[in-house]
């Protein structure tokens, strides 16, 4: 690959999987079953699973604990070498020893999302009253019902309150749920590359993925099975959200109007080779119903719910470091600046810093050392803090 051309982060994961050695080596998931779980919209689960992840030791205090949440198409499978692909967790670059969340110092939990298809109840699972999977039965879910599901895991797991929750993108919306949810449980929230709620384009891209599904003659309903599957309608879902992952300086770098063949009567450009390799790798690893129900959490989700956002803050204890990035079209800066005015303006500590970055609002997933310096420095002062204070960043930009 030419000097001048971006990695994007689909050829990164590529790379990872062809030559990195995750420092943690082979490293397993688990499933645990759980009780009685109401959603929000009232449906009650007899039980309910839960695919998750720990990463390091927990410490005798049991104050060393880093829930990270996981976007959209994520799973519990942070970091390490997954026995079964042989890929690496989709955070190996920012999770592990001497890493910017180090597992030598924090003891870190992941999990699957509740209503994703990695091991935690969702579409694909069996509804113990038909004996058939859920399928487009499966109840609404919120980001709110993810975040009380992961409270309901650290109970089983006898972990009281949280360091830090980490997030990014739908991730970064479970973040300051939690600290809105679980005041008591909660110090440090550090939300990424997100919003307090979704603007009317963030919720047109969504829009566009899911009526791609539904309109795919395999759709059926939602009832499809894996012998007639919606796959052409989920990789066009995944080819649309992609582009809003990635910025124009790094399409235009890495594919201007090159093409990806010089036959006369099928010349392709690399933009559209890239695209459907992306949307047909995507079609392999995830359900459609899964796509539909978390896209639509994040669009229903609203912080505030229509509530004066002063009040609702005004129960909130947790330290912020709120991360942007420049060339992020999906979730502005714009969003993460008016965040961080209200988080300020309700008298909480937020620090704010905004990357210069040319990789979009996948610049979270890359191996990004600015990125990783500021989260480690973060995250590393506030566990060294006996009182809390203000805590004081170097590099970006910081908005005062």
């Amino acid at each position: 690959m030419a000097s001048n051309q971006a990695n994007l982060p689909g050829d990164l994961q590529d790379q990872l999987v062809a030559g990195h050695q995750s420092p943690l080596g082979v490293t397993q998931t688990t499933t645990v079953a759980l009780p009685g779980f109401i959603t929000q919209s009232g449906f009650k689960f007899e039980a309910v699973e839960v695919n998750y992840q720990t990463l390091g030791t927990l410490a005798p205090a049991r104050d060393n604990a880093i829930l990270i949440c996981h976007g959209l198409s994520g799973n519990a499978h942070v970091a390490g070498t997954n026995a079964q692909t042989g890929r690496p967790g989709w955070w190996d670059f920012h999770v592990g020893p001497g890493k910017a969340i180090d597992t030598d110092k924090f003891f870190v939990i992941a999990t699957n999302a509740l209503g994703g298809c990695n091991g935690t109840t969702g579409p694909g699972s069996i509804n113990p009253h038909t004996g058939s999977p859920f399928g487009a039965d499966f109840p609404r879910v919120t980001i709110g019902d993810m975040v009380q599901l992961q409270a309901k895991l650290l109970d089983h797991l006898g972990i009281e309150t949280l360091f830090a929750v980490v997030g990014a993108s739908m991730g970064g919306m479970q973040a300051l749920a939690w600290a809105v949810d679980f005041p008591g449980r909660l110090r440090v929230c550090v939300p990424i590359a997100t919003c307090t709620a979704h603007n009317a384009m963030q919720i047109a891209f969504n829009e566009i993925g899911r009526c791609a599904i539904v309109t795919d003659p395999d759709w059926n309903g939602g009832n499809y099975s894996e012998a007639r599957f919606p796959a052409h309608g989920l990789a066009v879902a995944r080819m649309v959200g992609h582009v809003t992952y990635l910025s124009e300086l790094a399409m235009a770098r890495k594919f201007g109007r090159r093409r990806q063949s010089e036959a006369a009567d099928a010349r392709q450009f690399s933009i559209e080779s890239y695209l459907h390799h992306q949307g047909n790798s995507f079609v392999k690893r995830f359900d459609p119903n899964s796509y539909l129900c978390l896209t639509r959490a994040i669009d229903e989700f609203d912080l505030f719910e229509g509530a004066a956002a002063e009040e609702i803050l005004g129960r909130v204890r947790a330290r912020f470091l709120v991360i942007s990035f420049t060339s992020d079209w999906l979730y502005p800066p714009a969003q993460s600046r008016e965040l961080v005015r209200l988080l300020k303006r309700a008298g909480l500590a937020a620090s704010y810093i905004n990357l210069d970055s040319e990789y979009g609002h996948d610049s979270f997933l890359i191996e990004n050392p600015p990125f990783a310096d500021v989260l480690r420095h973060f995250l590393n002062g506030e566990h060294g803090l006996k009182a809390p204070k203000p805590a004081t960043l170097a590099g970006g930009s910081s908005l005062k």
